[in-house]
């Protein structure tokens, strides 16, 4: 069982942007909103670049959400979720990094 994604959460991508997530709904773990398979994560500060050129990463696809829990019927975001890191040009450029995550709450 992994822990539930919030709004609380801390996330990077992996050259260390920050992840901030918007959640669609407002159900809430110990005063934070869980995070579901489609709501928004944008990353800021992510300093990659290919060769001279920047390449940050922008967005974040979740790939692999949780298996048997749901929130409106859409799969919610877990430590063990996989969400890829994508550039402008939506390349794949690496997973996110959980750092942290709601304590309180889990599911798979």
């Amino acid at each position: 069982m992994g822990q539930f994604l919030t709004t609380a959460s801390t996330m990077m991508c992996p050259h260390g942007g920050t992840v901030t997530a918007i959640a669609s709904q407002q159900k809430a773990q110990a005063g934070a909103a869980m995070l579901i398979q489609s709501d928004a994560c944008t990353i800021a500060g992510c300093p990659f670049m290919i060769g001279p050129n920047p390449s940050p990463c922008v967005t974040v696809r979740w790939v692999s959400p949780a298996t048997r829990n749901t929130l409106g019927g859409t799969p919610a975001l877990t430590r063990e979720s996989v969400g890829l890191c994508l550039a402008a040009t939506q390349a794949p450029q690496g997973p996110v990094q959980v750092v942290n995550t709601q304590p309180k709450a889990s599911g798979q």
